[in-house]
């Protein structure tokens, strides 16, 4: 592990997110990253609409780590269309979890942009031959240098142990909705993480935002041993329709 390249981590800020997402190629009239304050209700009801995906950063502390394990020991019946990739790379779980939130979703990209040919050409790549190619992509290094100089905080340095990580939660059709292509459209939560065996099926999803919330308080929350929690969206413009 000591041999794999190091990035310096990314902020838990919306500003530096579009960054990082605009250089990559989103259009920006599309959606935009943006703050959830909190995981009630009222707060939710804040955020813009549509949710695409949300993006959280949590402590990685000890009852996290073994309900992990425990996880990553399991199967996980999941659409095959879900794009998931391994993380190789040191402190680059914020890069990961904005190209899982970006690849999953319906958000328009700018023509011919890195972020789409970085899609097109992992199409037929396993998870791992995903990760080596953005090992070996300089315009993603790049863009995640000058999206993590842009924060409000220093940034630490790439080799600094850090003891917080990114994760994507998006919605995916159930694999029996694909296969029988139902019209009535029934969706599950889907964790995307790149530390994890593959993408987790967190149960039904009616409201992303709401469900990704619920899923939160409910199983991160109550485990965590600090509260060092950051929750942002990939939503719709407040001035959208």
């Amino acid at each position: 592990m000591s041999s794999n390249p190091r990035w310096i981590p990314l902020e838990s800020n919306p500003d530096v997110m579009n960054s990082w997402a605009y250089k990559a190629g989103l259009l920006p009239t599309s959606a935009e990253f943006t703050d959830v304050y909190g995981l009630d209700d009222e707060l939710l009801a804040m955020v813009p609409q549509p949710v695409h995906a949300v993006v959280l950063l949590f402590p990685i502390d000890d009852a996290l780590e073994a309900i992990k394990k425990e996880e990553d020991a399991k199967t996980y019946e999941v659409e095959p269309t879900v794009f998931w990739m391994k993380q190789t790379i040191g402190n680059a779980c914020g890069t990961m979890g904005l190209i899982h939130a970006l690849a999953n979703t319906e958000v328009a990209f700018e023509p011919d942009c890195p972020i789409q040919r970085f899609l097109d050409v992992c199409k037929e790549k396993s998870p791992l031959e995903r990760a080596k190619l953005l090992e070996t992509t300089d315009i993603f290094a790049n863009i995640h240098a000058e999206a993590a100089a842009g924060g409000q905080t220093a940034a630490p340095s790439a080799d600094e142990k850090v003891d917080l990580h990114f994760t994507c939660f998006v919605r995916a059709p159930t694999v029996t909705e694909r296969a029988t292509q139902t019209p009535a459209g029934e969706y599950r939560l889907i964790e995307l993480d790149g530390r994890r065996s593959g993408p987790v099926d967190r149960g039904e999803c009616t409201d992303l935002l709401k469900d990704a919330a619920r899923y939160i308080r409910e199983n991160i929350v109550p485990k965590m041993d600090s509260m060092q929690l950051g929750m942002i969206a990939l939503a719709g413009h407040d001035d959208d329709d």
